[in-house]
């Protein structure tokens, strides 16, 4: 199964003090043993870049470009990273006026964009709600995981 990885778990895996770095820790833990293939797409890692050198006073990780450039390329070491396509655009305004998106939760319709373009309908968040509103992909929280909601 193909899993799609959210940018808030991203971010608290970065972050050990994190009080939710554990259970996102556990959770990719059960999913790799579980032979899911861990993904990422680029709207992913954009988010990821603007929290990582964002300064830690203001909800960031306070890294410097260098160093979040570092990061990123891990990520794409460690996941499988699906890139853009075309269609994602024109699925993404579909997403968005369909559903009445409004301000920063169109950044989580590209992600939906992205999910519908490559075929991935898993994704795991810390943010549920923020993809109740989206039909076709199924939305888990790493509690979820490691609760055994989600199966392969």
């Amino acid at each position: 199964m193909k899993v799609l990885l959210d940018t808030n778990l991203l971010t608290r895996l970065a972050i050990t003090s994190d009080p939710q770095h554990t259970i996102a820790a556990q959770a990719l833990l059960k999913l790799d043993q579980a032979d899911c293939e861990l993904c990422l797409v680029p709207q992913v890692l954009y988010e990821y870049w603007s929290v990582a050198t964002r300064p830690t006073e203001v909800n960031g990780l306070g890294m410097s470009p260098a160093a979040a450039g570092d990061s990123i390329r891990d990520l794409i070491e460690t996941y499988e990273l699906y890139r853009d396509e075309g269609r994602v655009f024109d699925l993404w305004q579909l997403l968005v006026t369909t559903h009445a998106v409004k301000g920063k939760n169109a950044h989580d319709a590209r992600i939906v964009a992205a999910m519908m373009c490559h075929g991935l309908t898993t994704l795991v968040t810390f943010n549920t709600p923020d993809f109740a509103r989206f039909t076709g992909i199924k939305v888990f929280s790493p509690a979820d995981v490691l609760n055994g909601l989600l199966t392969t």
